[in-house]
């Protein structure tokens, strides 16, 4: 019957995958509204959105760590005789976060 009684079936979100947001808690309809963090509603979003730049302290450091991400220079291994044989602080950037 096509016309008969419609079965639950759940709602999937985007590319047929996992739920709709409005399925989870806090994101339906009947869900509280978010209060505003500024003084006026027009402002609201201003405090949520994360900033898009990068200040130039945080970029100097960034700097320095891809400066030290490298293996070692060839001639050290030969000036040491092979006792140092590669960069034991090496980072991988999905592996390890910097932290800042």
């Amino acid at each position: 019957m096509a016309n008969g009684p419609a079965r639950h079936r759940p709602r999937l979100g985007i590319n047929g995958h996992g739920p709709v947001m409005s399925d989870i808690r806090g994101f339906g309809p009947d869900s509280p509204k978010r209060q505003p963090i500024g003084p006026s509603a027009a402002q609201s979003t201003v405090g949520l959105v994360p900033p898009s730049h990068k200040t130039f302290r945080i970029k100097q450091k960034l700097a320095k760590k891809m400066r030290q991400n490298r293996p070692i220079p060839y001639w050290i291994r030969m000036r040491t005789d092979n006792t140092i044989r590669y960069n034991a602080k090496r980072r991988h950037w999905r592996r390890t976060k910097l932290g800042f």
